[in-house]
């Protein structure tokens, strides 16, 4: 008998779905037990197993409860983080209460991310050294930028920060609340301290969310009033990145004494100033800031224009173009290392809490400071040279309240890199003329090395003296050339050791004949002159050059040429002492009585110049006219008598206009016509190299002069 087929069991669910079913159940389960486990048993091994990660003490203090999930939210109840050993606050963070949000994944690749961060009455203790190192940098290596949790918001409600760089001089301690009444900015914050060791307070209103990671940046906004030393700031916008300042982008006023302050302050290299008050546009992409629509006023002056300062590199770099449509001589004062000007000084408020400035009066010619030295002894600062490049091109349109120098206008190309500071072109409007060329320094070496190459051209004699023009003088153009190479600090040392050449040469023009006589000594015709009137006679040329050896100047040709006299000199001027030792000597082309011929000298110093016959060889001629007169008056009379050589002989300076294609050898042409007396043969009592041999045996030279100064030429 054939047993019956097996009856099938009942249908029913998958087996796949059963499995389901077991696994739902269980995250139910494990949901449950999660939610509803008690999170503060686990504190104690928590803060153990934190610490040994971090390295340092880390305790949530009073409760502990976990959101579980993809990102995990952390609630803490009481937190405190420990700095490490190293740092002067003993905690990195104390707060009330804290509330993060963790990424599990990253954790599998040591990285640290935490979407957000909130914390309730916080107090932070924030230190960076020199090194490196960080106090909240995670793990035993501080100065691992990989430790550094990714914070991608930060949200504070009201506490305090105490932040120190002790390389930056900075010590400042920042409280900060939330208003709600200021739905914008709701939170403001008060701080005081140190920047770069000087006194440092800020105050304004921020965001109370900080986006610190990129992909969440959104402009937060922000306003400040802060003050360091005597420079304030107020500025006003947003920025992206509180972390990096990237995306910054703020309108800012910049008020200030000296905007050489600003290297101790932000890095960054600008030539001294008086006080200054500046305004304009501030942003930042990546590494570089940009500060465009500038608008400053220094002292009298304005400046105009926009730069960039470029930190990509490891030595920074300051760009752009500057403007000042009127630049004011006084203000000037700073940049050569004399004091602020008093009218400089009145034309900008003075920053509240600033100590009172020395002030001077206005600048004034060498002149007014007797016994002063003139030359500028303001000492390079060396590291300056090389703490940054630049690459900045400035020009002012018009210069005003000038004294000493007729100077109108400016253009010059800065250029800083490897401490090496170029004036590279310069071109200076100077007279109706030019000064153009280039200046270099390189700070490589202490003292530094300094070059100039200059040439003028064209400069207008007059305006370098106004009051001629009142008196209807003129005289012609005029060119040089400097080449100059020394070694200093200061432009007084770079002008005391300098060697080189320095030659000019004047055209025509008209002068007056009583002082061409009052030179000479012609008593005679400057009594006939007083009596019927001066009258002006044609200049044909001057010339002058010197040899610079050791910053002492020693004439080659220094001639100046009338159809009345003629005016041979010689001597040395000392850079280094700025002392004077020219003797000028005249000869006469008409006859003429009562005639003194006495060399002219030209001593003192440059704050306080002497003009005067020399006493020696008038002394001696006074005495041989004495002596005659006391035998018969004519016979006195006679010895100063002077027929001269003759009015057809001049310095011969037509032939060198003419022919020479520079001023350099233009004088040298003219040193050939000078008398062989006139030339010393010995050393120069200011102590320099002794005086060349004298040209005039040259090939074409003129006719040899009187045998000694003060003698009467030869008679035609």
């Amino acid at each position: 008998m054939e047993a019956s087929p097996a009856t099938p069991e009942h249908p029913g669910r998958p087996l796949w779905f059963k499995i389901a079913a077991a696994i739902a159940l269980l995250l139910a389960a494990l949901a449950v037990l999660v939610a509803l486990f008690p999170w503060d048993v686990l504190r104690g091994p928590l803060n153990r197993y934190v610490s040994q990660k971090i390295g340092r003490h880390f305790e949530i203090t009073r409760h502990l409860d976990v959101k579980v999930g993809r990102t995990t939210r952390i609630i803490a109840d009481g937190i405190e983080i420990a700095n490490p050993e190293w740092a002067r606050d003993p905690q990195l963070v104390q707060a009330d209460g804290a509330e993060v949000e963790i990424s599990l994944l990253p954790l599998l690749r040591r990285r640290i991310e935490l979407p957000l961060v909130e914390l309730h009455r916080p107090q932070l203790g924030l230190q960076v050294e020199a090194d490196g190192r960080r106090s909240w940098a995670m793990g035993h290596d501080t100065a691992d930028t990989h430790n550094i949790p990714q914070i991608g918001a930060l949200r504070v409600d009201q506490g305090s920060v105490h932040y120190v760089a002790a390389h930056h001089g900075a010590d400042i301690h920042t409280d900060f609340a939330i208003d709600t009444a200021n739905a914008d900015l709701p939170l403001s914050f008060k701080a005081h301290g140190v920047w770069e060791k000087e006194n440092f307070t800020a105050q304004g209103r921020t965001g109370n969310v900080l986006y610190l990671s990129e992909p969440l940046r959104k402009p937060f906004p922000m306003q400040i009033d802060a003050a360091a030393a005597a420079t304030t700031l107020h500025a006003q916008g947003s920025i992206d990145s509180l972390a990096t300042l990237d995306g910054a982008d703020a309108q800012f006023n910049l008020q200030g004494h000296d905007l050489a302050e600003l290297y101790k302050l932000i890095g960054v290299v600008l030539p001294a100033t008086p006080r200054y008050v500046m305004r304009g546009v501030l942003s930042k992409q990546g590494e570089v800031w940009h500060a465009r629509q500038i608008a400053a006023k220094v002292g009298n002056s304005d400046l105009n224009g926009e730069l960039s300062f470029d930190r990509t590199h490891k030595v920074p770099l300051l760009t752009g173009k500057m403007v000042s449509h009127s630049l004011d001589y006084d203000d000037l004062a700073p940049l050569v290392g004399l004091p602020e000007q008093a009218r400089s000084a009145a034309a900008v408020p003075q920053v509240k809490g600033e100590r009172a400035k020395p002030l001077t009066a206005p600048v004034r010619t060498a002149a007014a400071a007797p016994g002063k030295k003139v030359l500028p002894e303001a000492a390079l600062d060396l590291p300056r040279l090389k703490a940054m490049e630049a690459d900045v091109q400035y020009e002012a349109e018009r210069i005003v309240h000038v004294r000493p120098l007729p100077l109108n206008r400016a253009r010059i190309h800065v250029r800083m890199k490897g401490g090496v500071l170029q004036l590279d072109p310069m071109n200076l409007g100077v007279g109706g003329g030019t000064l153009a060329g280039r200046v270099r320094i390189d700070g490589n070496s202490n003292p530094a090395v300094a070059e100039a190459h200059l040439a003028a051209r064209s400069l207008e004699f007059n305006d370098f003296f106004p009051n001629l023009k009142a008196r209807h003088v003129t005289f012609g153009k005029v060119h040089g050339d400097v080449d100059l190479k020394g070694r200093g600090n200061s432009v007084a040392q770079m002008l005391g050791t300098s060697s080189g050449e320095i030659a000019m040469l004047m055209g025509e023009g008209r002068i007056s004949n009583l002082a061409m006589e009052v030179v000479g000594l012609d008593a005679g015709e400057v009594l006939k002159f007083l009596a019927k009137g001066d009258r002006d006679i044609p200049l044909r040329c001057a010339a002058a050059a010197f040899d610079v050896r050791q910053g002492v100047m020693t004439s080659r040709a220094l001639v100046l040429d009338t159809t009345d006299t003629v005016v041979y000199g010689n001597g040395q001027i000392s850079l280094a002492s700025e002392g004077m030792d020219l003797t000028l000597y005249p000869y006469p082309k008409d006859m003429s009585i009562l005639a003194f011929r006495s060399p002219l000298k030209l001593a003192g110093s440059f704050g306080a110049p002497k003009a005067g016959p020399e006493k020696g060889a008038l002394a001696a001629r006074a005495g041989l006219t004495l002596a005659l007169g006391a035998v018969n008056p004519l016979l006195g009379l006679a010895t100063t008598v002077e027929t001269g050589p003759g009015k057809d002989k001049s310095a011969n300076c037509g032939p060198a206009l003419r022919e020479a294609y520079s001023p350099y050898q233009a004088a040298r042409v003219a040193v050939m016509n000078q008398p062989p007396g006139s030339q010393r043969k010995g050393g120069s009592v200011l102590g320099g190299p002794p005086q060349p041999a004298n040209a005039a045996s040259a090939p074409g030279a003129a006719a040899p002069g009187p045998s000694s100064p003060g003698a009467s030429p030869p008679r035609r």
